[in-house]
C-alpha cells in the first residue's frame, strides 16, 4: 500500500485557492455530511471543541471516503497531543497561538520524524494503515502539512520570522484572538481588526507562504482573499446551523 498523497499540501505549494469549512460539532455523521459537500478542505477542531485524540479517530474515519482534505487543529502546541493526532491519521495539522519562530520550530519538530524532528515512532497506527505502508516512517514527513496560527499583535510582529521557519507550510490568521489582543474582544469585524488581518496576510504572502483565514462573513472573507489569502474557511457548522434554525423560526413568527 502506498502513502496517501496530501492534496491540500500540494495545492498550497502550487498557489491554488482552497475553500474550506470549519467543523466544531464532534459528530461523525455531521463530519461525513460535511466531507461530502465538495469543499476542498475540512477543519476538525480540537482546540475549542470537546475532541481529544481518541474522539478524533471516528471523525477522521467518517471523512476518509470523501475527496475533501481534512485538517485537524490541535488544542495547543503540544508534541504529545500532536503525535497522537498524527498517529490517528491526520496528515494536515494546524497549531494555534504560535507567537514566535522558536514556537514555530517546536511545531515543526512535533510533526516530523527524526532526524528532522521529534515525533515518536510507532509501527502499527492508523497513519501507516496499521503497518501496511511499509515505507511510512521514511516518507511520512513529505506528506505532513503544518499550518501555524498567528493570533495576537505580538505574533503578527513576528510574521516574517515565523514564515522563514523551514517546515511551516502555511500561516493562518485567527481573527477572534487577534481582535481581543487589539482591545476589541468579540469584534472580529472591527475596521482596525480587518485592516490588521489584511496587512498580516499581505506580509505572509510577501514572505513566500500561503495565508489562511476563517469567517462566516462572506464580504470579510472576500476582502481577505483580495489581500492574498489562498486557503479560506467560509463557514462554521454550529454557526450555520443556528442561523438556519433561527431564520426558519422567524419565518413562522
Amino acid at each position: 500500500m502506498d502513502l496517501p498523497r496530501n492534496a491540500f499540501k500540494a495545492a498550497l505549494s502550487q498557489g491554488k485557492r482552497q475553500i474550506g469549512f470549519w467543523s466544531t460539532l464532534p459528530d461523525s455523521g455531521l463530519v461525513e455530511l460535511l466531507a461530502g459537500c465538495g469543499y476542498d478542505w475540512l477543519l476538525i477542531d480540537s482546540e475549542h471543541a470537546p475532541v481529544d485524540p481518541r474522539a478524533m479517530l471516528p471523525l477522521l474515519q467518517a471523512a476518509a471516503p470523501y475527496p475533501t482534505s481534512v485538517m485537524v487543529r490541535a488544542g495547543w502546541n503540544d508534541p504529545v497531543e500532536i503525535k497522537r493526532l498524527l498517529d490517528a491519521g491526520a496528515q494536515s495539522i494546524m497549531v494555534p497561538y504560535v507567537q514566535s519562530a522558536d514556537e514555530a520550530r517546536k511545531a515543526v519538530s512535533a510533526v516530523r520524524y527524526p532526524p528532522q524532528g521529534t515525533r515518536g515512532v510507532a509501527g502499527t497506527t492508523r497513519a501507516s494503515h496499521w503497518g501496511a505502508i511499509k515505507s511510512y516512517t521514511q516518507r511520512a514527513n513529505d506528506e505532513i502539512c503544518l499550518v501555524v496560527q498567528v493570533e495576537t499583535v505580538a505574533a503578527a510582529e513576528q510574521i516574517e520570522a515565523i514564515a522563514a521557519v523551514e517546515g511551516v507550510d502555511g500561516i493562518f490568521i485567527g481573527p477572534a484572538d487577534l481582535a481581543a489582543s487589539m482591545g476589541f474582544p468579540g469584534e472580529t469585524g472591527h475596521p482596525e481588526v480587518r485592516a490588521a488581518v489584511c496587512d498580516a496576510v499581505r506580509r505572509i504572502v510577501a514572505a513566500g507562504k500561503p495565508a489562511g483565514f476563517l469567517s462566516s462573513d462572506q464580504s470579510y472573507v472576500r476582502e481577505v482573499a483580495e489581500a492574498g489569502a489562498s486557503f479560506l474557511a467560509v463557514g462554521i457548522d454550529g454557526a450555520l446551523m443556528r442561523r438556519a434554525a433561527v431564520d426558519l423560526l422567524e419565518s413562522w413568527c
